[in-house]
């Protein structure tokens, strides 16, 4: 099984390679997307401008800010911590700069934060979904482009982040539905 996985990592990074790496947009784009990825800070600043509306939207603004702690600390600080996978090499200089993380590689932890706070706005504004998906889409994948993350670690995180949000949903419902 191993084997496979290593094998579509390596398929992904080469196709992501020829694609986007060292053209200069694409890399503008996800580095920047990488660090605002960074501690969830792009999710906690269009939570906080959230907040400013409405008392019920502040209200959604710190469950956010919340939630997207425990799923940090599930993550970040359980399952990486049980898995520590090796990070990939990064073989050639890197365009920008981009934080060293000093986890496991396993899995995303931008991008288990990123579909998890999409699946919690969009359950409260749907029909923002496309731009938090896609703006999530964008911080997840950056970490394939920056040289982070195997390609794999990126689709496990992806899928914690959505059923992290779909089981806030139901555990801690938002403003308004409980």
């Amino acid at each position: 099984m191993t084997g496979s996985i290593d094998r579509f990592d390596e398929v992904v990074d080469e196709a992501w390679g020829r694609a986007f790496r060292g053209r200069p947009l694409a890399d503008r784009v996800f580095y920047l997307a990488s660090e605002l990825g960074d501690f969830s800070v792009l999710w906690l600043i269009i939570a906080a401008a959230q907040g400013l509306r409405s008392d019920a939207d502040a209200d959604e603004s710190i469950r956010l800010s919340l939630l997207l702690l425990a799923e940090s600390i599930l993550v970040n600080q359980g399952i990486k911590r049980l898995v520590r996978r090796p990070r990939p090499a990064a073989t050639e200089p890197r365009p920008h700069h981009v934080r060293q993380p000093g986890t496991s590689s396993f899995p995303s932890g931008h991008a288990s934060s990123a579909l998890a706070a999409a699946g919690i706005m969009s359950h409260r504004h749907p029909r923002a979904a496309p731009l938090y998906y896609g703006l999530a889409a964008v911080v997840a994948t950056s970490r394939i482009h920056v040289k982070v993350h195997h390609a794999s670690d990126v689709v496990v995180g992806a899928a914690i982040g959505i059923g992290f949000a779909r089981l806030a949903a139901r555990v801690w419902p938002p403003p308004g539905e409980r």
